[in-house]
C-alpha cells in the first residue's frame, strides 16, 4: 500500500465535521479507501498486462465518494470514467466490476464494451459514453420523469472541465433551467482535458460562473475535501428534492495520472503534482481521523488488509472466468430489445383524411394510449408545429406532455433517452429532418447503441419531415434516411400513404426501440385514403405489394412510390410489381427477392441522391442473392449527387421523377 501509516503527517485540508457521527466519518474513510486500493491493484495488473487500459481517478475520490454517499440509493447518478468510487459505493460487487474491465460475461456489457461505458438500472448509474455530452441531456431526461412522476428526487451527472466547452453542455444547461429540473450538475475541474490545461480550453475564472449564463445557483466546492463534498451536496440535495431546479457545482481537484495510463503526466509541471500531491484526498482524510482519535493504526491496518483480500478473492474470481463467446445469432439478436407488437381488430369504419391528418390522429391516439408518453419538439405546443401535426395536442394533454424546446435538437433527443431510462416514452419532432444532423450524435452513438451495449432500451421516436417538391432549398428538403439506415440498432420507417403512416407510427410509439419516422412534406396535404379510425398497428419490417406483374420488379418507398404508380399508369402496358418498402431498417427483403426472382428485372427509384444510398445497398443485396434470376442489370433511379436546389426548374431537374420513365423503357429492353 502507498498509504503512509505515520501519525506525523501534516494536514493540508482543513476538515469541518459539524458533529457528523464517528460512524459516518469512518463510513466515508472506508468508502474512500477502497477505490484508491483497486485502482492501485488495476496500475499493477495494467504494468503486467493483465488488463488493457486503465483511466485513473487518483486524486479526485473524495467527489465521488461525496455525492453518492449524499445521495439515495434509488437516486440516478451518471459518472464519469473516473469516478470509480460512485460503482463501489453503490455497492456493486467487485468481481462484476473486474469482469467488466475484462470483457467477461458477469460485467454489464457482455464483452461489448469497457471501463465504465455501462449502466445498471439496478444500481441506478447509467455511464457514459465517450462523447461525453450527451450524459448531460440523460440527467436532463431522467430528471423530467422525475417531475412527471411527481418524484422527490435528485439526478446527479458528471463532467469533466474538457466537456464544458461542448455544445451539449450549454444546451443542457439551458434547458435544465428553463424547466426547472432537479439536476446537480458536477463538473470535476482536474486541471487537464487530456494535455490541454483548462486556461486553454476557457476565459472565465471559475466554471461555475457558467451557471450566470443562465441564471442557475452554482457553488465551488473543495473536491479533495471529503467533509466538505459530502455535506456540502446533502445540503444541496435536500434543497433540490424539496424545490426542484438545476444546481452547477464545480469541485476544484486535480488528476494526479495521466487521462489514461499510456499518455502520462510529463505535460504537468512537477511543482504543481508536487502541491496537489500534499492535498491526496485519501491520505489527509486518514491522518485527520487518526488525529481526532476516530480511527487508530492497527484499525486501518485491519481495514486495508480486508480490503487488499476481498480485492483478491475477487480478482481470483473473474481471472478463472472463462473468456466470453457468442454467436452471430446472439449478437444480432440484442441489437433490439424483443418486442411483440400489439394486435389490435380493426373494424369498418373508415374516414377519407390527408396524410398529414393521419399522423396527427395516429400521435393523438398514442398520446391518449400511453399517459405518460412526451412529445417535443420547437413550436409543437400552442403553435401546433410548423405543419400543424400537434395543433389541440395542448388543451388535451397540456403542456407537460406536449413540450416546446429551445433550438437545441442534440440534448432534446438525450433527453428522450434519459425519459426511457425511466421507462417513459418519448416522440421527438425534428421541425426538419434537415435539423436532424446537430442531433446526429445522440441517435447514432446513444440510442443506436443502448441496448446492444447494456440492454437498455431507447423507446424514443424521433419524426422527420423530410424531402423536395416544395420549393424549399437545400436546407428543407434532405430526404437523409441513408445517414441512418446503415446504423445498427435504429428503426427506419419511411410510409406513403396515411393508412401506413397512421399504423406505423402507432407501431412505432409501442416499440421499445428507437425509430426515425420519415413524413415526406410533400404527401402531407396532397395525398387521401380511406383510414381506419381505430387505434391499430401496421407490422414494422414488412413491404407492401402495391400492384402486381411479370415484366419488371419496382422497389421504392415515400413519395417516390407516388411517381412510380403515375409512370406505370402512363405505360399500363408494362406488367410490374411495384413495391413499396414501408420499413427501410428492418429492410423487408424476402419480398423483395421473391418478386425478383419471379420478374427477372428491378429497378430501384428513390428520393435520395444515389451515391451511398439506400438504393445501393439494395442493389448489392440483390446483386448477391438473385443473381442467377437476373434478366438485365439492377437499375437505380435517384436524384443527382448536388444539394438540393431552391428554384422549381431546377428542384424538378434534380429529382428522378422524369428520368423514370426513360430508364424503365431500357430496362423493359434490355
Amino acid at each position: 500500500m502507498s498509504i503512509s501509516t505515520s501519525k506525523n503527517k501534516q494536514l493540508t485540508l482543513t476538515y469541518d465535521t459539524n458533529e457528523l457521527s464517528e460512524e459516518t466519518l469512518l463510513s466515508l474513510y472506508k468508502k474512500l479507501l477502497l477505490p484508491r486500493m483497486i485502482e492501485e491493484k488495476m496500475l499493477l495488473l495494467l504494468r503486467q498486462g493483465k488488463i488493457s487500459k486503465w483511466f485513473s481517478g487518483i486524486g479526485q475520490e473524495a467527489i465521488a465518494i461525496g455525492v453518492t454517499a449524499a445521495l439515495a440509493a434509488d437516486e440516478y447518478i451518471l459518472p464519469m470514467h473516473r469516478n470509480l468510487g460512485v460503482f463501489t459505493s453503490r455497492n456493486i460487487p467487485l468481481y462484476r466490476l473486474f469482469s467488466q474491465w475484462q470483457g467477461k460475461a458477469n460485467g454489464f456489457t457482455k464483452g461489448r464494451d469497457r471501463s465504465f461505458h455501462f449502466g445498471s438500472q439496478a444500481y441506478h448509474l447509467v455511464g457514459m459514453i465517450s462523447h461525453l455530452g450527451p450524459q448531460l441531456g440523460i440527467a436532463n431526461g431522467i430528471a423530467l420523469a422525475h417531475k412527471l412522476q411527481d418524484e422527490a428526487k435528485v439526478c446527479a451527472v458528471f463532467c469533466g472541465d474538457g466537456a464544458t466547452s461542448e455544445g451539449d453542455f450549454h444546451e443542457a444547461l439551458n434547458v435544465a433551467s428553463v424547466w426547472q429540473l432537479p439536476v446537480l450538475f458536477c463538473i470535476e475541474n482536474n486541471g487537464y482535458g487530456l494535455s490541454t490545461p483548462t486556461n486553454e480550453q476557457f476565459h472565465c475564472e471559475h466554471l461555475a460562473d457558467r451557471g450566470k449564463g443562465y441564471n442557475m445557483e452554482s457553488h465551488i466546492i473543495d473536491g479533495n475535501n471529503i467533509i466538505e463534498v459530502y455535506q456540502k451536496i446533502s445540503e444541496l440535495s435536500a434543497s433540490i428534492r424539496q424545490h426542484p431546479r438545476p444546481v452547477l457545482v464545480e469541485f476544484k481537484t486535480f488528476r494526479m495520472r495521466g487521462h489514461e495510463e499510456a499518455s502520462g503526466t510529463k505535460y504537468v509541471p512537477q511543482e504543481l503534482m508536487d502541491a496537489w500531491a500534499l492535498k491526496d484526498p485519501v491520505d489527509n482524510f486518514r491522518q485527520f481521523l487518526l488525529e481526532e482519535g476516530i480511527l487508530d493504526v492497527e484499525a486501518d491496518e485491519q481495514i486495508q488488509l480486508t480490503y487488499k483480500n476481498l480485492i483478491q478473492e475477487h480478482l481470483q474470481k473473474t481471472f478463472a472466468e472463462p473468456a466470453i463467446t457468442s454467436t452471430v445469432a446472439e449478437e444480432l439478436q440484442d441489437v433490439f430489445k424483443k418486442h411483440l407488437p400489439i394486435n389490435t381488430p380493426i373494424t369498418k369504419q373508415t374516414k377519407n383524411i390527408r396524410h398529414v391528418d393521419a399522423i396527427a390522429e395516429g400521435l393523438y391516439q398514442a398520446m391518449e394510449k400511453h399517459p405518460s408518453l412526451v412529445i417535443m419538439g420547437q413550436d409543437i405546443a400552442e403553435y401546433g408545429g410548423v405543419f400543424k401535426i400537434t395543433e389541440g395536442f395542448v388543451e388535451a394533454f397540456g403542456k407537460e406532455r406536449v413540450r416546446n424546446t429551445p433550438i437545441c435538437e442534440s440534448i432534446i433527443v438525450s433527453i428522450a433517452y434519459g425519459l426511457a431510462v425511466k421507462n417513459t416514452k418519448a416522440v421527438v419532432e425534428m421541425q426538419f429532418a434537415d435539423f436532424v444532423s446537430t442531433g446526429f450524435n445522440p441517435i447514432v452513438n446513444l440510442l443506436a447503441k443502448s441496448h446492444y451495449r447494456w440492454g437498455q432500451a431507447a423507446d424514443v421516436v424521433i419524426r422527420m419531415p423530410c424531402g423536395a417538391g416544395v420549393g424549399a432549398g437545400p436546407f428543407h428538403s434532405q430526404s437523409n434516411e441513408a445517414w441512418f439506415t446503415k446504423t445498427p440498432g435504429l428503426k427506419v420507417l419511411y410510409p406513403a400513404f396515411p393508412k401506413d403512416a397512421k399504423g406505423l407510427l402507432i407501431a412505432a410509439v409501442n416499440d421499445p426501440n428507437p425509430v426515425m419516422f420519415f413524413e415526406h412534406k410533400a404527401l402531407y396535404r396532397s395525398i387521401y385514403q380511406e383510414v381506419p379510425t381505430d387505434y391499430y398497428e401496421l407490422p414494422i419490417g414488412k413491404a407492401g405489394v402495391l400492384k402486381e406483374g411479370d415484366d419488371v420488379t419496382i422497389v421504392t418507398f415515400g413519395a417516390s412510390v407516388h411517381w412510380a404508380l403515375d409512370c406505370l399508369h402512363e405505360l399500363d402496358t408494362v406488367s410490374a410489381d411495384l413495391i413499396d418498402l414501408r420499413t427501410l431498417q428492418p429492410l423487408d427483403t424476402a419480398t423483395i427477392y421473391e418478386s425478383v426472382k419471379k420478374t427477372g428485372k428491378v429497378l430501384i427509384l428513390q428520393e435520395d441522391s444515389t451515391f451511398g444510398s439506400l438504393s445501393s445497398e439494395i442493389s448489392a443485396l440483390i446483386t448477391e442473392n438473385c443473381f442467377e434470376h437476373l434478366d438485365g442489370p439492377v437499375r437505380r433511379v435517384a436524384s443527382l449527387d448536388t444539394p438540393i436546389p431552391f428554384a422549381k426548374a431546377l428542384e424538378a431537374n434534380y429529382l428522378p421523377k422524369e428520368r423514370l420513365k426513360t430508364v424503365l423503357k431500357e430496362l423493359l429492353a434490355y
